[in-house]
């Protein structure tokens, strides 16, 4: 391997260098999320592809790294795209469960809830006290791919009059339409 890319322009082997380390550094991204996720099978095959890359890439600029400071800047170009990539990538693919937890009134608890049962999404609506007023608070788990398209109707049934927190979920077992 190391013949091969001493028989390259510099300037070429630091372009391959810069984007395997894209490559590598995007998988690790997508590895990362994935064991937090619980799809460790999957995380195991992506972290053994991600191996072979972070050996072929460390092996062709560790003699040289002090020598080539272009194939250093190469490298942490790649690092970082590879961060930048691996993350947009991730967000695209919207990777496992989120929990939506909504505060409203009585007349929005209505409305929202009315939506989620056209979209057949299961909830559970637990009474509550709020600074003010009597408030309902409404917990929905639901895939993440799913969560922006039901977010914005959950909005706009009840005109926006609706307090949300979201966040990944791990784990979860039973439920409404959710069983895992």
């Amino acid at each position: 391997m190391s013949e091969f890319l001493a028989s390259l322009h510099p300037v070429l082997v630091c372009l391959i260098v810069c984007c395997a380390k894209i490559v590598e550094i995007s998988i690790q991204s997508l590895k990362t999320c994935m064991m937090v996720k619980g799809q460790r099978l999957k995380a195991a095959g992506l972290g053994f592809i991600e191996c072979i890359i972070w050996g072929l890439v460390i092996s062709t600029i560790i003699g040289t790294l002090g020598d080539n400071i272009f194939l250093l800047l190469f490298y942490c170009i790649g690092y970082a795209t590879g961060l930048y990539l691996g993350s947009t990538i991730e967000n695209k693919l919207a990777l496992g469960t989120s929990n939506l937890e909504l505060i409203a009134s009585d007349e929005s608890t209505e409305l929202i809830t009315a939506y989620l049962k056209k979209e057949n999404k299961g909830y559970t609506v637990f009474a509550g006290q709020g600074s003010v007023d009597k408030m309902n608070m409404i917990f929905v788990v639901l895939p993440r791919k799913e969560m922006p398209k039901i977010l914005k109707g959950i909005r706009k049934s009840c005109d926006n009059k609706v307090f949300v927190v979201a966040s990944d979920v791990s784990k979860y077992a039973g439920g409404y339409g959710m069983v895992k």
